[in-house]
């Protein structure tokens, strides 16, 4: 961390500065993959929560770690299996026979950065018992309602649920998520950049060696967060999300479209990108560039419509032609 960044923690200048620096630690270590990184950082602004979709390989687990390699915060991570039980991911009961007493174990929730690593190969049991830790921030157990840490942010991984041994996430869980980012194959140019790394001697289970070392952490954080808070939104703004989201409810295609959490989760993340961008105001297009990883997976669209080859993404395609834009 510099020492300019060390002086000043709660300055927003230094810390809009250790976020920029974020993105470029996480590129040490994952090619390309720069709309990821930065929807990554806009969840730590507006402490949410982050789906990111991609099949086996594209480096959607290294990305995750990466990121914790560069943030000066607690993180933990949960390999999702079949097996895997409510108790293993939040905590449980256990008796101590020394004492005689039974006392909480706290599980792997109990942390500032969870990676959650394919989720939906996980029956929704277990998907369900981050249901709590990721809207209320606490783990309720034998009567009592334990706080989270602070900063807490679930990133979750997951392949696309066509794969086999894949459980759909519930759509009260999916709700929570404040953005879902799609990681796609690496262009012809990414790819030869990945493998010449490899052949250099790049170790992705060592990302030490790669140079990767923690640029921000919660003071930083807490800083952005502030400064995010201060950005002004205007009418128009409001109106045009407000728009998009009623537009998505009107479709015939679609069986629910984006409730007023997504409104809210949209407009957060507008706001988030308009400070990480150095202005002090939102304006439309910011809108327009986040809503499909803001909205894409809160748009549940008819069977009938998937069969004919309707998607989220083509869905709000057609929002966004079809809503006016502000000016």
């Amino acid at each position: 961390m510099s020492t300019e960044q060390a002086q000043a923690p709660g300055d927003p200048q230094a810390a809009r500065a250790a976020l920029i620096a974020l993105r470029a630690e996480v590129g040490k270590a994952v090619v390309g993959n720069d709309a990821a990184v930065t929807g990554l950082i806009l969840a730590l602004l507006c402490r949410g929560h982050v789906l990111l979709e991609g099949v086996p390989g594209v480096a959607k687990t290294l990305l995750v770690r990466a990121l914790a390699a560069s943030l000066d915060l607690k993180t933990t991570r949960v390999q999702f299996t079949p097996d895997l039980m409510p108790g293993d991911v939040t905590g449980s009961i256990v008796y101590d026979a020394h004492s005689g007493e039974f006392s909480f174990r706290e599980g792997p929730v109990f942390t500032n950065l969870l990676l959650a690593d394919e989720i939906n190969r996980t029956p929704p049991k277990t998907q369900s018992s981050l249901l709590e830790a990721m809207e209320e921030r606490q783990v309720s157990l034998d009567g009592r309602s334990r706080p989270l840490p602070d900063p807490f942010v679930v990133i979750a991984t997951q392949n696309p649920v066509e794969y086999e041994g894949t459980y759909p996430l519930p759509e009260a869980q999916l709700d929570r998520f404040l953005l879902k980012l799609t990681m796609p194959a690496p262009s012809r140019e990414d790819e030869i950049g990945i493998l010449w790394r490899h052949a250099q001697g790049f170790d992705p289970r060592n990302l030490a060696a790669a140079g990767v070392h923690p640029v921000a952490g919660a003071q930083q954080l807490e800083a952005a967060r502030a400064a995010v808070a201060r950005v002004t939104v205007g009418p128009e703004v409001i109106g045009y999300v407000v728009d998009l989201c009623r537009a998505t409810r009107e479709l015939p295609a679609v069986r629910l479209g984006v409730s007023p959490r997504g409104a809210t989760a949209l407009l957060a993340v507008s706001r988030a990108w308009a400070w990480l961008a150095g202005r002090d105001y939102a304006t439309p297009d910011d809108v327009k560039a986040l809503a499909r990883p803001a909205l894409r997976h809160r748009l549940d669209v008819r069977p009938e419509a998937e069969l004919e080859g309707v998607t989220s993404d083509g869905v709000l395609d057609r929002v966004l032609a079809a809503v006016p834009v502000p000016r």
